[in-house]
């Protein structure tokens, strides 16, 4: 079976390094803050609240732990809904579990893969609170999918009248932007990722950042184990491993600085499948004209009828040293949250059914356009095929 012409497998989005991290690195060691905490920690916070314009963050282990702190923050407890993309790795919503919330699940408009303000209208009306079986929501948790950022106007104005604070997990989003403002500003607390598939990483680790600078004094308290300020261990509270080490801090750094060379890559990929793809049955993830994406992963979705199926390209990919992936099975679909509620628009099922006909295609970054080339041309033989 065909391979790609150097025999190297190219990868959905795999970590590129540059050199400037083991600078950061280095200096931890020279230092001897190897443990966590230190000044590559500090600085990691300062400049990444910095790029975002947001008053404060805190560096954690993961994006997950900072999705739990925002959830804590948010004052979400046992009984608590939470309404939650539906659309989204499972991360996202699982936070709302550890702190005995439950979710509520809001479908996807076309426009963008992201909530649809539509739907989430509709939920937050049904939960307003106005009956012990119509509890008013605790928080919206939004996720913006595959770096295209969601419809911000809409959806804010919706928590604004509803008074139900924004969580936004812009995991995916790093560097994306709506209306000239970067995606992760516009909660009450954003969160970004760092995890090794991410525009930038660290290896692992997050970050939670908000313009509540107590809220996030309070979350790196919870974040170093709610260690009380006495001369011996005390503590009144919970708290977690979470921080950030600072050698893994000082990766982030170096990676801050390429971030926008990066994604200046991924709208190159983007565009070059977007031209040659053009003519097959299929459709490009869309993004709103308002918007800039940071193109994370490039994705398609496959018309109906075109007699071809997403493992059918999956296969041909992998056979060819290729990898691609599904799109995100939507959480009201998952087992672990079977019977969870689902709120969308007539019945619809936008989620559902762009997951069933959708993949996600090679965008690494370190990809050449040769190379690029080769994975059109083996998309392409699917429909040759049909």
């Amino acid at each position: 079976m065909q391979k790609t012409s150097q025999g190297k497998r190219l990868y959905l989005s795999s970590p590129t390094m540059h050199g400037d991290e083991q600078r950061f690195i280095q200096e931890a060691f020279d230092t001897n803050w190897v443990a966590p905490l230190g000044r590559n920690v500090d600085e990691f916070e300062r400049e990444l609240a910095a790029f975002l314009g947001v008053r404060a963050s805190v560096a954690l282990v993961s994006g997950t732990a900072a999705i739990h702190l925002a959830v804590k923050l948010a004052g979400v407890g046992p009984g608590d809904v939470v309404l939650c993309s539906d659309m989204t790795f499972a991360a996202t919503v699982n936070p709302v579990t550890y702190e005995g919330g439950t979710q509520v699940f809001i479908d996807v408009e076309r426009d963008s893969w992201n909530m649809d303000p539509a739907a989430l209208e509709t939920a937050l009306k049904r939960y307003d609170g106005s009956a012990p079986s119509r509890p008013k929501a605790k928080a919206v948790l939004l996720a913006h999918l595959y770096g295209s950022p969601a419809r911000m106007d809409d959806i804010l104005a919706l928590c604004e009248r509803h008074g139900v604070p924004l969580i936004e997990d812009a995991a995916e989003s790093l560097s994306a932007t709506y209306r000239g403002r970067q995606t992760g500003s516009f909660g009450k607390y954003g969160i970004v990722s760092f995890n090794g598939n991410k525009i930038i990483t660290t290896s692992g680790g997050g970050m939670l950042l908000s313009d509540d600078a107590d809220g996030i004094a309070k979350a790196r308290f919870w974040a170093t184990q709610a260690r009380d300020p006495a001369p011996w261990y005390q503590h009144s509270e919970i708290g977690y491993n979470y921080r950030m080490s600072n050698i893994v801090a000082g990766i982030g750094r170096g990676q801050l600085l390429w971030l926008m060379q990066h994604r200046a890559l991924k709208k190159a990929i983007y565009e070059r499948y977007r031209e040659g793809l053009q003519g097959l049955p299929l459709s490009m993830n869309p993004y709103l004209p308002e918007s800039e994406p940071n193109f994370w992963l490039s994705c398609v979705t496959l018309d109906p009828g075109c007699g071809v199926a997403p493992a059918d390209v999956l296969r041909t990919l992998d056979a060819r040293n290729m990898e691609g992936r599904p799109l995100w099975k939507p959480m009201h679909l998952q087992p672990v949250y079977a019977g969870r509620e689902f709120v969308s628009i007539n019945g619809g099922d936008a989620g559902g059914d762009l997951f069933a006909r959708g993949l996600c295609l090679p965008s690494d970054i370190k990809m050449t356009a040769q190379e690029q080339s080769q994975v059109i041309a083996a998309v392409r033989s699917c429909f040759e095929k049909a």
